[in-house]
């Protein structure tokens, strides 16, 4: 067997998530060989540069959705940890930073008299213009919203642990995301000077066939 017919393709180089890395075309001619026409090898790279473009408008919008996502989890795991400390007794317990609206804590640590503590006066976003006040008891339970119209109670350490969990998954997966979208942007980049390499290429070679062709017909 030749070396030519035992050589093995390379094998294709992928980020750690598995998007495959973008071939760079140093050498159009050799790129194309002896089978591959022009039109052929730009519809190849058209077609992964559409792939490459399609995951990035993917990871685009996904890291929009993270983006939301990420500080209504930290406003929620603020709301909750301030009303375990609340619950523990803790007076210099901060009160957590909310657009939404404000919590007015005046029982002094607790009634005497009643043997627990006043309810929690607060204001509640309705709507993005519609506030309403309401009187939070004081309870050792939480009910957290899990998507998709789903609602399930959680004792309060049990809620804080969970919320901790979701916002460390989701930044983690943010950065995730955003190393993604690097990586496919470098390839779309390298795709698009490969398309630039082929096509031009194939213009300098086809005015060389006619400065060719004039000069034989030119000594007939």
């Amino acid at each position: 067997m030749s070396t030519a017919e035992g050589k093995q393709p390379e094998t294709q180089q992928k980020n750690p998530r598995g998007i495959p890395q973008a071939p760079f075309i140093a050498d159009v001619e050799e790129y194309l060989g002896p089978t591959k026409d022009v039109e052929t090898a730009l519809k190849e790279i058209q077609t992964a540069l559409a792939k490459y473009r399609y995951m990035d408008q993917n990871l685009a919008q996904r890291r929009r959705g993270l983006a939301d996502k990420i500080p209504d989890i930290r406003k929620t795991l603020a709301m909750v940890a301030f009303l375990q400390a609340r619950r523990e007794g803790a007076g210099g317990a901060s009160e957590p930073d909310s657009e939404e609206g404000g919590l007015d804590d005046d029982d002094d640590g607790g009634d005497a008299t009643e043997g627990r503590k006043k309810p929690l006066r607060t204001t509640f976003e309705l709507n993005d213009t519609l506030y309403a006040e309401a009187e939070v008891e004081d309870t050792d339970t939480v009910y957290l919203w899990l998507g998709a119209n789903v609602m399930l109670s959680y004792k309060l350490p049990a809620a804080i642990a969970l919320l901790r969990s979701k916002l460390a998954a989701a930044e983690a997966s943010l950065q995730t995301v955003v190393e993604d979208l690097e990586f496919l942007r470098e390839q779309i980049t390298v795709m698009e000077v490969n398309t630039a390499r082929v096509f031009n290429w194939d213009v300098k070679r086809r005015r060389e066939l006619r400065e060719k062709g004039a000069l034989e017909g030119g000594k007939d």
